[in-house]
């Protein structure tokens, strides 16, 4: 019996796939936990659509992407924090505190998971962060590091 999967099932595929199953495995188990559907023509014509409706709104968010892309790359976010000695900051600069900072200066919102920053920035100096926006689409932001007076 050919199924189309409604979820990701373990050891059978993904969603949307179209997969052939024993008609008992399909009954007994996919349809009634809702991971499935008959692969009718009408079913088969929906998915389709679904397909069709998904590429469209990827190449849009793939778009929207590159455009934040072009604002965020090469923009310098310059933080003025106490440090002491050997440039080593009392405290640390974290994702969230330049997320805020995205927001605050270009109004663009982001997520804090969207950079690469394995840990906070605690040292004085320029740093580098990668802002990934999209699959494949990525902005590099530099992160200007002062020690404050006094």
């Amino acid at each position: 019996m050919k199924v189309i999967l409604l979820s990701d099932v373990k050891a059978l595929g993904k969603k949307g796939d179209l997969k052939e199953v024993s008609a008992g495995y399909a009954r007994n188990f996919l349809f009634p936990k809702k991971l499935a559907m008959e692969a009718t023509p009408g079913n088969l014509r929906k998915l389709e659509e679904e397909r069709e409706r998904q590429k469209v709104q990827a190449a849009r968010d793939e778009a929207t992407a590159r455009q934040l892309a072009a604002q965020l790359d090469g923009l310098t976010l310059t933080f003025q924090t106490k440090a002491g000695e050997g440039g080593k900051l009392f405290g640390s600069i974290t994702g969230k505190d330049i997320v805020d900072r995205i927001q605050q200066e270009t109004k663009i919102e982001l997520d804090k998971k969207q950079l690469n920053l394995p840990e906070p920035i605690k040292t004085v100096g320029e740093h580098e962060v990668v802002v990934n926006l999209y699959r494949g689409v990525k902005a590099t932001l530099k992160i200007q590091v002062t020690a404050a007076e006094g």
